[in-house]
This record gives structure tokens, C-alpha cells and sequence, in this order.
């Protein structure tokens, strides 16, 4: 198994148990504990466990919120696989949102060059990539900047999306449940997805297999609202059941 194997390994393990143990870590790995704790050094680094005692705990057990620059270093093959995916839910001309996050920065990435599409977006990153492309005609929402997420909120941001309707909203979360739905840990930016959804024909989330074991402050969504979710297969086939039960279609990608 290579390091970012088992980093990643490791961060699934952290977010299902709620923490892991360095020694239980090595054991089951077949790896030293020196080597387990330079993962652990790697991962915190990232901005994604804490080392504690022992062993470690993922950010979200401690009321953190991991940065976008964090969360970009993680999952990155299951994202540009998703990413990948969700170019089949674009239309061949029209308009479309993408709300702020890692998965969704790979989709901006690439975006064919041969559609005509307005593209809304809440992300001064995302809305630099989009602006050199001569293809796309980009609305960038205004707002409170929120450095964490590099997302704009707010009043600003809201009353534009309350005017809008689009064909599809390609969107991010911060954890997913069938019984708690879509949740993220700010209110302010749950506002927004909130009305990004409601201003779209079609909702389309985007979200790595980790994001469904998670459950944050504040719901933007009930999975009802959701008409298509593309995850990848390290989501489990019975809870990937589970979340279709609740309404959308679930593709494994």
C-alpha cells in the first residue's frame, strides 16, 4: 500500500470509529508506528485529523471545519472521477450553478469548450478559472467572503439567487445522511446552497463516499431535493441504497 493509500486509509477509519489509535493503526496496517505517525503528521498538516494521545480524531469531531485548501489535498483521484461523471448532467446550452468546493473546482476545471453556458457561481476562485473562457458567460453571486471556504454569503449573495432559475445546480455538502439530509457547518453558507437548489430545474450533488458518514449545524436540503448524487465506490452498496430510498438516483463512479 502506497502513503496516500493509507493516509486516506487512515482519515476513512478516523471519520466511521470517530477516532484511531496508532498502535491498533500499525497492527492493522502491517506498517511501524514511526510510519503511522508520520501519516498521522501528514494528515494533520492537511488540515483534516488533530493528533491527540495516542492516536488522532477528524477535524469535525472538534467543531472544525476544514479548510478548501485542506479538503483539495484529499480524495483527489474519487474527485476528478466524480467531476468526470457530472459533465453528462450538463446541458448542451443553458445555465447551470456550481456551488463552492473541492469536487465542484474539478468540474470548473473541466468544462467543455464546445457549449455556450451562463455559469453562476459564489467562488472568486472558481469565477477566475471560468473568466478565461470564452465559451461561458460567468455571474459571479457577491457577498461576505468566507476565507474558509472561499465562498460568498450573505444578503448579497441571496436576493440575485431568489431572481435566478438555471437548469442544473451542480452541488457541494459537507456531510450527507438519509435521515439528516444535506448539512454544512455554517448557517450563513447553508443559506445560499439553499437557494441554489431551490433556483435550479435539476440538483446534481457531487460528494466523495467520506462526506455520508458526516452530519454538521445546519441543513440545506432533504435528500428529496436532490434529483441525481455521484459519489464514488468507496460508498458502501447498502447505504448507497439507502440514499436512493430517499429519493435520488446514486451513481458510483
Amino acid at each position: 500500500m502506497y502513503a496516500e493509500e493509507r493516509q486516506q486509509e487512515i482519515l476513512t477509519r478516523a471519520r466511521a470509529a470517530g477516532r484511531v489509535d496508532v498502535v491498533a493503526l500499525a497492527d492493522e496496517l502491517d506498517v511501524t508506528t514511526e510510519t503511522i505517525r508520520r501519516d498521522l503528521t501528514t494528515l494533520e498538516r492537511a488540515g483534516v485529523l488533530r493528533r491527540v494521545h495516542g492516536g488522532a480524531i477528524p477535524v469535525e469531531r472538534l467543531g472544525f471545519e476544514p479548510a478548501l485548501a485542506a479538503r483539495d489535498e484529499v480524495m483527489t483521484a474519487e474527485k476528478e472521477r466524480i467531476a468526470k461523471a457530472a459533465l453528462a448532467e450538463l446541458p448542451e446550452d443553458g445555465s447551470v450553478i456550481i456551488d463552492a468546493g473541492s469536487t465542484t473546482g474539478r468540474l470548473v476545471q473541466i468544462l467543455p469548450a464546445d457549449r455556450e453556458l451562463t455559469v453562476v457561481v459564489n467562488s472568486p476562485p472558481l469565477a477566475t478559472v471560468l473568466a478565461a473562457r470564452a465559451n461561458l458567460h460567468v455571474i459571479m453571486l457577491g457577498g461576505r467572503l468566507r476565507g474558509r471556504t472561499l465562498a460568498t454569503v450573505d444578503d448579497w449573495a441571496l436576493q440575485p439567487l431568489s431572481q435566478l432559475h438555471v437548469d442544473v445546480a451542480f452541488m457541494a455538502t459537507n456531510g450527507c445522511s438519509a435521515a439528516k439530509g444535506l448539512t454544512t457547518p455554517d448557517p450563513a453558507e447553508a443559506a445560499i446552497k439553499r437557494a441554489m437548489v431551490r433556483a435550479a430545474q435539476r440538483s446534481v450533488l457531487l460528494a466523495d463516499h467520506t462526506k455520508f458518514t458526516n452530519t454538521y449545524l445546519a441543513r440545506f436540503a432533504a435528500l428529496s431535493e436532490i434529483d441525481l448524487v455521484i459519489t464514488d465506490t468507496g460508498l458502501d452498496v447498502t447505504l448507497a441504497a439507502e440514499l436512493s430510498a430517499a429519493g435520488p438516483e446514486v451513481v458510483r463512479t
